[in-house]
């Protein structure tokens, strides 16, 4: 009779190349998702978001930024200069609404963001309304 002879391949390396395919892929998916995890009486047409919802907001200071680029604090036309020594009198604690219509210039969205900054005034909500 003869005898069989039990062969052991040794178990010395592991292919992780799809290991590293499955890792890059939940990468991805991580990255992507956790980029999207983080609205009066002035007539402006508000820019459309689709996770929009509304808060009941107390205590609250509201900014607007009009089409033809003026600055308005409640119903208060002012500069940017007014608009920051104005900014500077409230609370840090104290909320700022702001309400930039879509068809302003950018850039008097980052002027208004700018002065929030330099004024260390993290309690502040952009008002968008709900898109379709």
């Amino acid at each position: 009779m003869a005898k069989c002879k039990k062969i052991r391949k040794r178990f010395d390396e592991i292919n992780v190349i799809p290991f590293i395919d499955i890792m890059l892929v939940l990468l991805v998916m991580v990255l992507t998702t956790a980029t999207f995890v983080n609205q009066g009486i002035i007539p402006i047409e508000l820019p459309s978001a689709k996770a929009a919802s509304k808060e009941d907001l107390k205590k609250e200071v509201t900014v607007y930024v009009n089409t033809k680029g003026e600055f308005l604090i409640g119903e208060e036309r002012v500069d940017l200069k007014t608009l920051e020594t104005r900014l500077k009198a409230i609370s840090k604690d104290q909320t700022v609404v702001l309400r930039s219509d879509k068809e302003s210039k950018f850039q008097d969205f980052v002027s208004v963001m700018d002065i929030l900054k330099r004024l260390n005034h993290e309690q502040l909500y952009i008002v968008t309304k709900e898109g379709q």
